[in-house]
Parts: structure tokens; C-alpha cells; sequence
């Protein structure tokens, strides 16, 4: 078929509300989320929750157990040992990651004992879509076939190959290896606080984000260069505690929501942010990637 005959059909089948969406005056993201029901939010479990504490306050990742199951369990039983208590985060390097745990790791006379954490888990770099509750994003991107987001993570899938997989955005947590690709046991932990590096997708094991307190680890002092390793170690910054929301008091708890990516508030969003139109927008940009995208949080509104 001619392309030109291609297009005229392409339009045709077109759906018929897209005109009518054209017409809607523009609302922006904050509208919208301003206007959305309750039952688009939900309260993450507390036991797929990190509190970590810092001088500065707290930082609160989210776990993801349905991409990386072995390497979650072993950092809930890590997190309630206190494996972490008393460690640092001992690397950051610009544009690229904040990294945390045991310095000494990888002295076996120095290293700290890892209770009844297991010492070797497979690496879980991907996983089977099927069964998975994928929302797929409109527009290309440049390293999977297809993005999007499951369980609430930005996410990347190939349908012909029947997987799926975390994408490296900014706030994801990833568990730091070695050159072999099952040497990674949760233990060892990093925080993307820079440009996304796609590259590493399928290539780390990915185990959550941080929800909440990112300026805590965006904003400490660059270790030199070339990795960011800190060379003196009173420039590492201190990590009090590390523990599963679920062993914090109710009353000590910090209590937030999350709004569900699959609803149609979230799509909302995610179509205000591809074609935002208002007083400073002067050309909609149609498009959007992956990592662009911010899932929102929120504290609970009072009854």
C-alpha cells in the first residue's frame, strides 16, 4: 500500500474522541491530581517499605517484589537484623549514583556479618510479562520495544520475547554487583541521582525506588573522581538505621499515599506532561519519555 493511501487510512480509523480531547480546555497536572478520587491512591504496605534514617532525615524507599523477589526478601531480612545500622553511603558520584552499605564488604576480615541474610541469590535483571499489569506509554523509546509501568514502576517490556524488566530512572534502587551477574545480594544498594542510565536496564537488579527524600541523597558532596568513591571517610555520610516501615510504631510511621499508575487520573497526568499547553508552553511537545515521568506522592488528606 502507498504511503500516502496508509496515512488516509491511519486517520480514518482514528478514534472519533480524539477530537473531542483536542476540545477540552487544557488542565494542568496539579488539576488534575487536585480533582482525583481517593480510590486512585493507595497506601504502599509497610512491608515493602525502607525507612532510612539520616542525620537529615528520612528516606523511604518502596520495594519491588514482583521484579526482584529473592533479592527483596533478603533486604527485608537485612533491614530487621540492623545489617545497615551504623554503615554509610560511601559513594556519589555526579550525574550517576549514591551508594550505601558496608565500605569494608568486600574484606572478609572486615566485613560485617550478614546474619541469616543468604549469601548468594540469583540475579533477577528481567521477568515474564505474563501476569503482569503493564500500562504502556504512546511513544518510542530508544531501549526497549515497549515502556511503561507495572506495579507502580517504570518499566520496560518486549512482547516478542515474553518480558519484562525495571527501568534505570531517576530514584530507582538498585543492588550493586561485582563482574558476575548473580553477585549482587541486596546488601550493597545504589540510588540513581542523575540522568537515567538506560543502558544498565537487564543488566542490574533493580529493587525499588525512593518515594520520599531524594534531596537527602541528590544533594550530598561528589566523591572524587573517577567513581566517587569517598577517600576520606569522614566525608561519608552516616546511616543511623535502616528498618522495614512494618517495625517502625504506627504513631512513628510517615504516612503517604501513592497514586496508582493504572488509573485514569495517572494517564491523565501523563497525557497533561506530553502535551502541556498553558501560559509558558508555547509549542505542546507530543511526546514523552520514560523517565520523565514522576509518579506522584502525596501525604493523606485529613477526612
Amino acid at each position: 500500500m502507498r504511503p500516502l493511501l496508509l496515512s488516509c487510512l491511519l486517520l480514518a480509523l482514528a478514534p472519533a474522541a480524539s477530537a473531542a480531547e483536542a476540545a477540552r480546555p487544557y488542565r494542568s497536572p496539579q488539576e488534575i491530581l487536585d480533582a482525583s478520587p481517593a480510590a486512585h491512591w493507595r497506601s504502599p504496605d509497610p512491608d515493602n517499605l525502607l525507612y532510612m534514617e539520616l542525620g537529615g532525615g528520612r528516606v523511604i524507599i518502596e520495594l519491588a517484589p514482583a521484579f526482584a523477589p529473592a533479592h527483596v526478601a533478603n533486604i527485608r531480612t537485612l533491614a530487621r537484623e540492623g545489617f545497615w545500622d551504623g554503615t554509610s553511603i560511601y559513594r556519589v558520584q555526579d550525574n550517576f549514583v549514591a551508594q550505601f552499605g558496608d565500605v569494608d564488604g568486600e574484606d572478609p576480615d572486615k566485613a560485617r556479618p550478614l546474619g541469616s541474610a543468604l549469601r548468594k541469590l540469583p540475579a533477577e535483571f528481567q521477568r515474564d510479562a505474563a501476569g503482569l499489569d503493564f500500562q504502556p506509554l504512546p511513544d518510542p523509546d530508544g531501549w526497549a520495544p515497549q515502556t511503561g509501568f507495572a506495579e507502580g514502576f517504570h518499566a520496560g517490556r518486549d512482547p516478542a520475547a515474553g518480558k519484562a524488566w525495571m527501568a534505570h530512572c531517576y530514584g530507582v534502587v538498585g543492588a550493586a554487583r561485582n563482574a558476575e551477574d548473580d553477585s549482587s545480594i541486596g546488601a550493597e544498594l545504589y540510588v540513581i541521582i542523575g540522568q537515567s542510565p538506560r543502558q544498565l536496564d537487564r543488566n542490574i537488579t533493580q529493587v525499588g525506588r525512593v518515594l520520599r527524600g531524594m534531596e537527602l541523597l541528590s544533594a550530598l558532596p561528589r566523591g572524587p573522581e573517577p567513581m566517587g568513591f569517598y577517600d576520606n571517610p569522614a566525608l561519608r555520610t552516616p546511616i543511623r538505621a535502616i528498618r522495614m516501615a512494618s517495625q517502625v510504631a504506627e504513631a512513628e510511621r510517615t504516612p503517604l499515599q501513592v497514586l496508582r499508575t493504572d488509573s485514569q487520573t495517572f494517564r491523565d497526568v501523563v497525557e497533561a506532561r506530553r502535551n502541556r499547553v498553558d501560559g509558558f508552553y508555547k509549542r505542546p511537545a507530543g511526546h514523552i519519555d520514560l523517565c520523565n515521568i514522576s509518579v506522584p506522592v502525596r501525604t493523606p488528606p485529613l477526612d
